[in-house]
């Protein structure tokens, strides 16, 4: 178990060197711990999968720091909607955007073209991005149809090993975040 509140420059290192080696990594956000991994590591994504043992059509939310972070990952958009979508975040806001075509498959859910993305308004998650020096998945700590870890220990008993777990209290949140599709203005949840 690491704990990322006060990161020296080794455990940076570290956290950087797993996750390009296709490490899974399992941290607070806003309501739970969050199982996640670079969003471009396919080996990653499908461990993420496998280990929450949820359907690889179903796409992935990947969290940001800033719109610095998130932008690779998607398609050209106006100006004019960027500054709207910075001006909804930081925020408890999944928001379904156009996603580049090369991404890969497994993380924007088989069929689809747009990716749900989010910079979180919990300042914990955001640092842990700064950290990685990368947008992360993020998807709830828990094996498909069972409660989301909210504590370490659950994390813990429920994925051991498996994963690399980034200490601290998540923010308490009740409910998931709610996901808009930027397009139509769609509420999904």
């Amino acid at each position: 178990m690491t704990d990322i509140v006060r990161p020296s420059g080794r455990l940076q290192h570290q956290l950087r060197a797993h996750l390009r080696q296709g490490g899974v990594i399992a941290y607070p956000t806003e309501g739970s711990y969050g199982l996640g991994c670079l969003p471009r590591h396919v080996g990653a994504l499908r461990r993420v999968m496998a280990l929450k043992k949820r359907p690889q059509h179903k796409g992935l939310i990947v969290v940001g720091a800033d719109w610095a972070q998130l932008q690779p990952l998607l398609a050209d958009l106006p100006a004019a909607d960027i500054s709207q979508i910075q001006a909804v975040w930081p925020a408890a806001k999944t928001l379904l955007l156009p996603a580049r075509p090369q991404l890969p498959i497994v993380l924007r859910g088989r069929g689809r073209q747009k990716l749900a993305v989010r910079i979180p308004d919990f300042a914990p998650t955001r640092f842990l991005c700064r950290a990685a020096g990368s947008a992360l998945v993020s998807t709830s700590c828990n094996r498909a149809g069972k409660k989301a870890c909210v504590l370490q220990r659950e994390v813990q008993r429920q994925f051991g090993r498996q994963v690399l777990v980034l200490g601290g209290r998540t923010g308490g949140r009740k409910q998931p975040s709610m996901i808009i599709d930027w397009a139509s203005g769609r509420r999904l949840r």
